[in-house]
Parts: structure tokens; C-alpha cells; sequence
């Protein structure tokens, strides 16, 4: 197939490599073009544009960083696109941009599926994410293929828009565990213990999980390589607290971890891992 990845970040290099390591004829481009330049070793050709990147192209998968840059990236290219190519809208943009995105695919004459997904860098290098998708049931063979490369597993969940909302409960949750685990282990820090006895009570128990032991012992070890920066995770608990609102439910976990987001932006943590909210539980 032929495929343009519009925006090469962290999840969206790994994708485009995925997809030109399975054989598909892939087109990358990226504002920053030093970002997709290391893809043209991998198979996909780079593009200067997002108009030359989706020309004659069967599938438009976007990767960016929230729904304006969507929006700006597909209205630049929209001379170029091909009438009969599905957009596959793969960036988590939050419930009202999503809404945005599917009527502005109606105007551009394109078929969409929402499909935001769940993983970071890791999983997405091994092709290994969670493909969240919702759309027309009648578009699914000829996404599948796409997603069986990037994914591990596809769930469908009904009607464009729907993925984009349990992307965002989904979110709430990553959000209420990350702010959890920096608690506890500054709490563990604070009292004088070795945060490892934390660790390694809750092992194997009720309370464990994998999140929690990978989370936990970066923040001990004061490793932070960005899997999903605290920027992008504040970016998401706003989103969070826009569904919250259009929803009418209150939200005082995914409120408070916002704001220690946020703290942790203002302290010059926002390029690192989430996982260094951790250090908005410290006064300056």
C-alpha cells in the first residue's frame, strides 16, 4: 500500500519504519524535517511537504501533537489528497477536535477512521501498540493492514469519535497511576525508607503492577528517557478535563494530576519522562 505519516515524533518515526520494514511504499514527513530524515534508511522516502507526501497515496495516517496541528498539517495538503484514501487519524486530540477532524474529512472528500492508540515508544518501535479504532465497518479491511503492522491487537469500538473517548478514559487512568507512584515513592523518600521496600511490599500482590515497578524504579534510579514526556501527559490531562466537562462528571484525580503536571513543566521537567512528575511533590 501506499502510505504518507504525517508527523515523525516518538510514536510516529517508529510507525513509519514499521511500515516500510513490512513493504509498503511509505512517504514521511515531519515540520521538523531532521526528525524524518533518519527514516530514508529505512525504506520511506521523506517528504518536504505534507502535499507531497500524500499525493497519490492510499492511506493517510497523522501522528501529531494535538488537533490544531492536524488540522493545519491536512488543510496543507488537502490539494494533494486523493478523493478515494482513507485518513487514519492516529493522534490523541481530545473529544472536540475529534468531532473537528471528522467533519473536516467530509469536506476533503476522504474516509476516516479514528484510531488513537495505546503504548509509548517501546511498544510502538516493536509494533506492538493497542490500536483503538472506530468508523465505518465497511473501512476496516482496508485499514487492518496498517494496523496489524503497527499493533499488537485492534479493538473496534463503533461509530468515528468513540476511540478518541476511551483513549481519553484510558488516559485518566495512566494519569491517576503516574501521579500515584510519584506519591508514594516521594512519601517512602521523605519518611526516611529506601522507596525499594515500597516496591517490593506490593510485589506480586493486589496492588502491583508492571506500571508501577517500571514507573517506580525510574523515578528511584532518577532515570527519565522520554517514553511520553510530561508535557504531552499535561497536554492529555487537559484534554482529560475537556471530556470531563462535555461528560458533566467530576474528575478530582485527573484535576490534581494536572496541576502536578503542571508543576512539573514549570520546573523545567516537561522534555522528561511523566514518570518525572514526581518531582512536583517537593516545594521549590
Amino acid at each position: 500500500m501506499k502510505i504518507a505519516v504525517l508527523g515523525t515524533g516518538l510514536m510516529g518515526a517508529p510507525i513509519a519504519a514499521n511500515l516500510a520494514a513490512a513493504g509498503h511504499e511509505v512517504r514521511a514527513w515531519n515540520r521538523t524535517r531532521a526528525k524524518a530524515e533518519p527514516l530514508a534508511a529505512q525504506g520511506a522516502v521523506v517528504a518536504d511537504s505534507p502535499a507531497q507526501a500524500v499525493e497519490g497515496v492510499e492511506i493517510v495516517l497523522t501522528m501529531l501533537n494535538d488537533g490544531a496541528a492536524v488540522t493545519e498539517t491536512m488543510n496543507a495538503a488537502a490539494a494533494a489528497l486523493p478523493h478515494n484514501a482513507v485518513w487514519i487519524q492516529a493522534s490523541t486530540v481530545g473529544v472536540d477536535a475529534i468531532d473537528d477532524h471528522i467533519a473536516l474529512a467530509r469536506s476533503l472528500g476522504l474516509d476516516f477512521v479514528d484510531a488513537p492508540v495505546l503504548g509509548s515508544v517501546k511498544p510502538a518501535t516493536e509494533g506492538k501498540l493497542v490500536v483503538l479504532a472506530s468508523g465505518a465497518t465497511e473501512l476496516r479491511d482496508r485499514v487492518q493492514p496498517v494496523f496489524d503492522v503497527i499493533g499488537a491487537r485492534t479493538m473496534w469500538v463503533g461509530e468515528a469519535g468513540a476511540s478518541s473517548r476511551l483513549k481519553l478514559v484510558a488516559n485518566s487512568w495512566v494519569l491517576a497511576l503516574t501521579a500515584a507512584v510519584g506519591e508514594a515513592v516521594s512519601l517512602a523518600e521523605a519518611s526516611g525508607l529506601d522507596p525499594k521496600l515500597f516496591l517490593e511490599a506490593v510485589s506480586g500482590g493486589a496492588m502491583d503492577c508492571a506500571y508501577l515497578q517500571t514507573k517506580g524504579n525510574a523515578i528511584i534510579e532518577r532515570e527519565f528517557p522520554p517514553a511520553f514526556t510530561v508535557q504531552n501527559a499535561l497536554k492529555d490531562a487537559l484534554l482529560v478535563r475537556e471530556a470531563a466537562v462535555r461528560a458533566g462528571v467530576e474528575l478530582d484525580v485527573a484535576m490534581a494530576s494536572g496541576a502536578r503536571l503542571n508543576r512539573a513543566v514549570t520546573r523545567g521537567h516537561g522534555d522528561e519522562d511523566m514518570a518525572a512528575a514526581y518531582f512536583a511533590s517537593f516545594k521549590d
